[in-house]
């Protein structure tokens, strides 16, 4: 038996306004996989991870979640069959606390014990925020920010999470401790992610990686075996 994707997307196309942002976008994602899709800005990663994440309406193509289907469906249904986007910029409740915010991320989960374990889950590979449960959002640094809306994004027990540009504003060690713990959680959990990126530094915790350009997906390239310099070689390469 062939096992079922965890997101497979076919011939996506998105347009905003008069402009088609995404054309004819196809991917599918397997449990614990980690890709990045790769591009300058304006290439329309953005655009996709929020039509995926049913923010933004598909002009055409569909969108699978676990064989589920969930094209044009509202964020809030796509979040309760496991498809959740860690938007850029973070977008956190600033006047809230950590702990808040991470339970706001929980809303879908009505399981208390599902919602404590997912809690923990997010402790484990984010000490600091447990530290920091009662402080409010705005006091954390742009790294444990970060952090934060990727914890409440594991809240919501994702069986695809959409990551656009974790690693803006942050410094190079934070970077890192950001893709390793998103990695960590990644095949841990069975959970299958896609990063939207600029950072070379994301190649290094990705299975795979796909060049957008001018709204446009190129296949996926296998990333596990290249050294470290030929990873930067390679993110120069889909840049240009």
């Amino acid at each position: 038996m062939v096992a079922t994707p965890a997101l497979e997307v076919s011939n996506l196309s998105v347009r905003r306004g008069l402009l088609r942002v995404v054309q004819g976008a196809s991917l599918v994602l397997e449990p614990a996989e980690v890709r990045s899709v790769v591009g300058l800005n304006g290439a329309g990663k953005t655009s996709l991870l929020l039509a995926l994440a049913g923010a933004i309406p598909v002009e055409s193509g569909t969108v699978r979640v676990n064989g589920t289907d969930l094209t044009n469906k509202p964020s809030w249904v796509c979040c309760r069959n496991g498809l959740v986007c860690v938007p850029a910029g973070r977008q956190l409740f600033a006047g809230l606390s950590v702990m808040d915010n991470l339970l706001v991320g929980s809303h879908v989960q009505a399981d208390r014990q599902k919602k404590q374990e997912s809690l923990d889950r997010v402790f484990e590979y984010f000490p600091v925020l447990a530290e920091k449960s009662r402080q409010r959002a705005d006091e954390l640094s742009g790294g444990q920010q970060q952090m934060l809306a990727i914890g409440r994004g594991m809240m919501a027990d994702p069986a695809v999470l959409l990551l656009d540009e974790p690693s803006e504003g942050l410094a190079p060690l934070i970077v890192t401790q950001v893709f390793e713990a998103v990695k960590q959680l990644a095949k841990s959990s069975s959970i299958a992610v896609l990063l939207a990126e600029q950072n070379a530094g994301v190649l290094d915790v990705c299975d795979s990686a796909m060049l957008m350009r001018n709204g446009e997906l190129s296949a996926p390239k296998p990333i596990d075996s290249k050294s470290e310099s030929e990873l930067s070689e390679y993110i120069f390469e889909l840049s240009n």
